[in-house]
């Protein structure tokens, strides 16, 4: 099955690259089982260039204008691109999509305040809460792509957990971060997290869900991602319906600051876009917003409007919501 398969070849050597990572022990073990490592140094301090080369001016394309966003709305010709990316829902049983700890009350329009979200279909309003863990300073970062089940797993943690990420995609044939994971490791394999509050680094995906749990959390892992190989197999075949996206790299230009990402795991919109990210190599911090989520309110405070995806592009000033039309744009900015 495609996309179940890690990678595991080594690409050519690559020039030096600078970025914000701990420094950790390399490990020469080849055992398939947790590897923790305990940074020797400072943890490493959030981005200010991703890149050592002579920074580029990102703009908007010509004539961009931000859309209007349009809930539930699908553009024409992309029904079946959106269907296939909530295939994986079924199989994965809806993980990723509520909070942990997530509760929900019908109440009076009322009820809610105008700063605050809500969920409104018609005449109903329901109010939506949480129960979240500790929260990091700084946002954990976590290399992988979008193809990879073991990857999918961590990401729907993360997305129980409310956590914020910063992504750095390491798609097949990539430059930049897929030769960093091995220098940083010892091996190209994926997900690898580094965490810049406690100085741990790891690979294995069921290790780093359980530390995520424990440190971020209440020590609880949902049954969906405690089932051992079901799960993979299962995160799989949630990949059916759009084989082959988010593994590949498209040659792109990096950008000096990552995007940052408004989205969920659960969400098919959001997936899409999260495959172009992957694609072009883009780091992104992504603001998680599950059901439940405080952020939620946040975005709605930010944007006037609560949707996902939305992305804030600090390279260019442009923020926006309509993951079609995003997809567009970051084609556009990006691509070499």
């Amino acid at each position: 099955m495609a996309g179940i398969l890690v990678n595991s070849i080594l690409l050519p050597p690559q020039p030096p690259i600078l970025l914000p990572v701990s420094s950790s022990s390399r490990t020469r073990s080849i055992r398939r089982t947790l590897i923790m490592v305990k940074s020797s140094s400072k943890p490493s301090e959030s981005p200010a260039s991703l890149s050592t080369k002579p920074e580029v001016v990102f703009t908007a394309p010509p004539g961009f204008k931000p859309p209007e966003p349009q809930r539930f709305a699908v553009k024409p010709g992309k029904l079946f691109d959106v269907l296939g990316a909530a295939i994986g829902l079924l199989f994965r049983f809806g993980t990723g999509v509520f909070v942990s700890g997530y509760s929900a009350s019908f109440v009076s329009k009322d009820e809610v305040s105008s700063d605050q979200y809500a969920f409104r279909l018609g005449g109903i309003t329901v109010k939506e809460n949480s129960k979240l863990g500790p929260r990091p300073e700084k946002p954990i970062e976590i290399y992988e792509f979008e193809g990879c089940p073991f990857c999918r797993k961590v990401r729907e943690m993360v997305a129980v957990l409310d956590l914020d990420i910063l992504y750095y995609p390491c798609p097949r044939g990539s430059p930049n971060f897929r030769p960093k994971v091995n220098q940083m490791g010892g091996k190209q394999q994926f997900p690898y997290m580094v965490d810049p509050n406690t100085g741990v680094s790891m690979y294995e995906s069921d290790g780093i869900i359980k530390y995520l749990a424990e440190k971020y959390g209440d020590g609880t892992v949902p049954l969906s991602l405690t089932l051992g190989p079901l799960t993979a197999v299962t995160a799989g075949f949630a990949m059916i319906g759009r084989m082959g996206k988010g593994n590949l790299y498209t040659p792109a230009k990096l950008p000096p600051k990552p995007l940052v990402f408004w989205a969920y795991e659960g969400s098919p919109f959001c997936k899409l876009v999260r495959e172009v990210l992957v694609e072009l190599e883009l780091p992104h911090i992504q603001r998680s917003c599950a059901r439940g989520s405080p952020k939620r309110h946040e975005l709605f405070n930010k944007a006037g409007h609560f949707q996902v995806p939305y992305l804030e592009d600090p390279n260019t000033g442009v923020n926006m919501f309509e993951s079609a039309e995003i997809i567009e744009y970051l084609k556009q900015t990006y691509a070499a």
